[in-house]
Parts: structure tokens; sequence; C-alpha cells
């Protein structure tokens, strides 16, 4: 069991999810890294410890967040993470859920946001975006952060039945289906 230090929590991980960049680290090993690594970033679980300094959490609190790169993973039963990129677990969520959302949300915010340059707090309110994949997990984010925070007309691509209605259901004004003719 890890001991935490200055800032950080010693989390009972209850859930974690896989994610492309996993297999993508694990592909490509830092052959300065120690041996064996620990992999796993978005995780979910229970506050057991804090180290000095924490201002956020107290033991018992449900968390959930995306670790660093940088330190051990959260694909073990105990995991030290800085307090500062954790967040409160949502009550309406089991640890299995709220580990599936971290890195997508993260990506989605960072599309729309830093990269697109979009107005979190509504400036573009009533302008469109075009979410390609949008039933996928970084898509679904998105629909829900264009329309709620930002106030967009969502046009979003699925190709199944169920994958356009599931993006529907999240708040898409438009679905397209990606395979036929996307221009028309």
């Amino acid at each position: 069991k890890p001991l935490p230090s200055e800032r950080e929590l010693l989390v009972e991980v209850k859930a974690i999810s896989v994610n492309p960049v996993h297999y993508k680290v694990r592909a490509r090993p830092d052959p300065s890294a120690p041996q064996p690594r620990i992999l796993g970033w978005d995780a979910s679980g229970i506050v057991r410890e804090v180290g000095p300094g924490v201002q956020l959490f107290e033991p018992g609190d449900e968390v959930y967040y995306a670790g660093s790169i940088q330190k051990p993973g959260a694909n073990s039963e105990y995991h030290v993470v800085d307090e500062r990129i954790v967040g409160h677990k949502p009550r309406q969520l089991g640890f299995a859920a709220a580990a599936a959302l971290p890195l997508t949300t993260l990506t989605a915010w960072e599309g729309l946001f830093d990269r697109l340059d979009i107005s979190s707090s509504g400036e573009d309110r009533g302008k469109s975006v075009l979410l390609i994949g949008a039933a996928g997990g970084v898509g679904s984010i998105a629909i829900q952060l264009a329309k709620k925070l930002a106030g967009l007309r969502v046009v979003a691509t699925a190709s199944r039945p169920e994958s356009a209605q599931w993006v529907k259901e999240l708040g898409a004004d438009v679905v397209v289906d990606h395979t036929g003719d996307l221009a028309a």
C-alpha cells in the first residue's frame, strides 16, 4: 500500500477504465522506467488516507479522476493521486460509470473549448458544431458539453439506428449517417 505525501490521497480503487492511451504506453515502453510499470489512469474509488496539506478531501469521500502518466497507475488496489486532479464522484453514478468519464471528458473539453476556442459560457450560443463519431466516448460527452455549456446547435454523426437514437437522447439536434453522403 503506497503512502500519500504532500497534497496526495490514498484511494482504494473500486473501478478503472481502459483507453487507447493504455495500449500506446504499453507498446512503447520507456527503457529508463523502472519495471514493472503499473498502467491505469482513469479510476474511481474511496479516499482511505490523506497526506499532509490535503484541503479538498477526507477519508471516506468517493472520488474519480484521471491520474498522472508520470506516476504509477490506478490498475491496483490502492493508488496515490494528487488531490488537485481529483473530483468528488457524482452521487448518481456507480464507480464503474464514474471511472469511464475522466479521460473522455477531458478530451471533449479540450477539443471544444481549448482547441476550437468555443466559449464555455454561452457566448457562441446558436452556432453549430459537427461531431463526427458522436456516439463514442468522447463524442457523447462533447454533445452534452456543447449543448449545456456552450448552447450550440449540435450536428452529430452516427451510422446505426441505436447510435442515432443515443446521440439524440444526449441532445444532438441533427443526426447524420457518416457512412452515407455526408456533404448532402
